[in-house]
């Protein structure tokens, strides 16, 4: 019998949850860097999150 199809959305909420809290810290750390620097992470960052959100959301819950 093969369940790694029930395991699947378990492993990639986890893989989901692991690199938005990666993102938060880059967002964190964003202060630490210069005003140019912050102005072309930023959109970067916050692109990639909305993203990552949005994938999160189509799960099954």
């Amino acid at each position: 019998m093969d369940n790694s199809n029930e395991f699947a959305p378990v492993y990639l909420r986890h893989d989901l949850m692991i690199e938005i809290g990666r993102l938060e810290m880059a967002m964190d750390h964003l202060v630490e860097r210069d005003s140019a620097q912050q102005q072309q992470l930023r959109p970067r960052l916050e692109s990639r999150m909305s993203h990552l959100l949005s994938e999160l959301g189509h799960l099954p819950a």
